[in-house]
C-alpha cells in the first residue's frame, strides 16, 4: 500500500510545528534558568564522568589521536 501524500504532508507539517515549539520551549527554559540551577546542572553532568571507572588503557590513551586520524583519512 502506497503512503498517502496528503497524510505524509500533514505528518511533516506537524513535526515542523513541533520542532519550532520545542526550540522556543528550550529557549524559554534557558532564559528562566537561574545561575545557581545552571551550576548545579553542570556539576551533576560533570560528576557522572568522575563516577565511572576507566580501563587501564584509558589511563595511557584517550583515543583522541586515533579518532583524529580516522577523520583525517575520511576527508581525503
Amino acid at each position: 500500500m502506497a503512503p498517502d501524500p496528503a497524510l505524509e504532508r500533514a505528518w511533516m507539517t506537524q513535526w515542523r510545528v513541533a520542532a519550532v515549539e520545542l526550540a522556543e520551549q528550550r529557549r524559554r527554559e534557558l532564559r528562566e534558568l537561574s545561575p545557581v540551577a545552571a551550576l548545579a546542572a553542570s556539576d551533576a553532568v560533570l560528576s557522572i564522568g568522575a563516577s565511572l571507572s576507566l580501563s587501564p588503557a584509558r589511563h595511557r590513551d584517550s583515543g583522541l589521536v586515533q579518532q583524529q586520524a580516522l577523520f583525517h583519512r575520511h576527508r581525503r
